[in-house]
């Protein structure tokens, strides 16, 4: 089963990092992601700008409304996300465990198995 790994915490803390310290948990986080390319289950990985660079769609009975920002405020960010092939919970949990290993700002992530999954496909 796919499992997205949804991937939060305080985008100010994160924002705040020197270029080096940023560098070194992209470098450990690169250790978790090439492990499980290896094994054939990776599947897409993104990493967000900061909410500063959002846009929320709302929908309203009238006309959709178009703001600057994230939805709601919150003490942590959705900072992004991995989808990777597990065969049970408690496989996606040990992932999770391991990126947070990598990842010493703290945080939080949460896992929710995928309903559906459309792969990109190549322009036509």
């Amino acid at each position: 089963m796919l499992y997205a790994i949804l991937c939060y915490n305080n985008e100010d803390v994160v924002c705040a990092w020197s270029k080096e310290q940023d560098d070194e948990v992209m470098a450990r986080l690169q250790v978790v992601t090439e492990k499980l390319a290896k094994q054939g289950r990776l599947g897409p990985v993104a990493r967000l700008l900061p909410t500063t660079a959002a846009t929320t769609l709302r929908k309203t009975k009238d006309e959709p409304l178009v703001i600057d920002g994230p939805f709601a405020e919150t003490k942590e960010q959705f900072l992004g996300f991995y989808v990777v092939e597990c065969a049970t919970l408690d496989d996606a949990v040990d992932v999770a465990k391991e990126l947070a290993d990598a990842n010493p700002g703290g945080g939080s992530y949460e896992l929710r198995p995928i309903g559906a999954y459309f792969p990109a496909r190549e322009a036509v």
